[in-house]
């Protein structure tokens, strides 16, 4: 038995946007909603309790991180993730692959960027059919990362919602090395949701659609993941040079997914993107774009995004956003927050950085409204 489940409440009339409600062993999380990336059990500049006041309810960790420091062992000897970074609410981890695989293609961006021709520094040392044998970034010794070790990594971890290992392919890649990297894909994916069903420990297992942006294999992959026991469903690899491609290829996969079981897109969650996926039904996003946005000085806001070290704000002493209830809003001004980033103080990226998450939070409980009265 497990204590997850997925609740759909309402489905919009104008679209394919949804409310649902996602439980956990942690507690509920209410969908649509946006996911913090806590690459290292924290989310940058931030303590973990500053998250449970703003109300983020579910926060993605990185295995693949967290498996070279301080080694998915000693978490477990803590008593688990939730006990070692202090945080009382839903936690996703993903399989370490994404990380594993950039290192062997680079990210996403710049592949594009060099079309795939771009080699990297050897970090990946051997794909086989059992996994990827690679050099750890920190120490150089060799980690071999397998199917079934990944899992046994988000075992000891203890996430509520675990990813099965997949392979990230290139965006420029040949049609025939496509086809041959998902069904290793699906082989991998069974094998990891296989162990997981060994000792399921309350988690659940969402499944990674792949294909890259070939519509018939994203088609296969979802038809495929679907027969088999996976609690949910997660979109990744490459989805598209642009946003045009990618709402389009999106457009197209979720329709393919199970109506009853909640789907997660990987990686994207920026304003824009936001914007035109929501519509999608999918449920859940991740992205590091409004934390990174906030160290750098860029404030999200209901008039779009603030600067906050250009001068005209050196002396403007209301908060970021004048309805926002956030800490930093009701605490501080534009013209404190500016002295900060100026002054290059720490406080600064952690202010600006619960501003930008308390704003998605928000941003998100009004897509759930404008859904449940049919504006989406």
């Amino acid at each position: 038995m497990t204590s997850f489940r997925f609740d759909l409440i309402h489905r919009s009339k104008k679209s394919r946007a949804r409310v649902g409600r996602i439980h956990t062993p942690h507690g509920i999380i209410d969908t649509p909603n946006f996911v913090a990336v806590g690459t290292n059990g924290t989310v940058k500049a931030l303590d973990n309790t500053l998250l449970h006041d703003i109300g983020l309810q579910l926060m993605f960790c990185n295995t693949y991180h967290l498996l070279l420091q301080p080694g998915t062992g000693i978490v477990k000897q803590a008593g688990g993730l939730h006990q070692f970074i202090n945080r009382k609410l839903p936690i996703i981890t993903d399989s370490g692959g994404f990380q594993v695989f950039s290192l062997a293609y680079g990210s996403v961006a710049n592949e594009l960027k060099s079309r795939g021709t771009k080699k990297q520094d050897g970090l990946v040392l051997k794909i086989t059919e059992d996994g990827v044998l690679f050099r750890s970034y920190r120490d150089g010794s060799k980690v071999m990362l397998t199917p079934e070790s990944s899992i046994t990594a988000q075992k000891d971890l203890g996430a509520d919602i675990i990813i099965p290992f997949d392979e990230l392919p290139p965006y420029h890649i040949a049609s025939d090395k496509l086809k041959a990297s998902l069904d290793r894909t699906h082989r991998w994916e069974k094998r990891s949701l296989e162990e997981h069903l060994r000792r399921p420990q309350d988690q659940a297992m969402y499944a990674v659609v792949h294909g890259g942006i070939d519509p018939d294999l994203r088609k296969e992959s979802c038809a495929y993941l679907s027969s088999l026991a996976f609690d949910g469903f997660a979109i990744g690899g490459s989805i598209g040079k642009n946003r045009a491609e990618m709402h389009e290829m999106l457009k197209y996969t979720t329709t393919y997914l199970p109506d009853e079981k909640p789907n997660h897109l990987l990686g994207i969650g920026d304003l824009h993107s936001l914007e035109l996926c929501v519509p999608l039904g999918i449920d859940t996003f991740d992205s590091s774009y409004p934390t990174r946005s906030a160290r750098h000085g860029i404030l999200l806001t209901k008039q779009g995004n603030l600067n906050i070290t250009k001068t005209e704000n050196a002396t403007k002493f209301s908060p970021v956003e004048e309805d926002c209830s956030c800490p930093t809003c009701l605490r501080f001004t534009r013209a404190y927050l500016h002295h900060l980033f100026k002054a290059g103080e720490l406080t600064s990226m952690a202010l600006a950085t619960v501003h930008n998450l308390h704003y998605m939070i928000q941003l998100m409980q009004k897509y759930r409204q404008d859904i449940l009265e049919d504006r989406v």
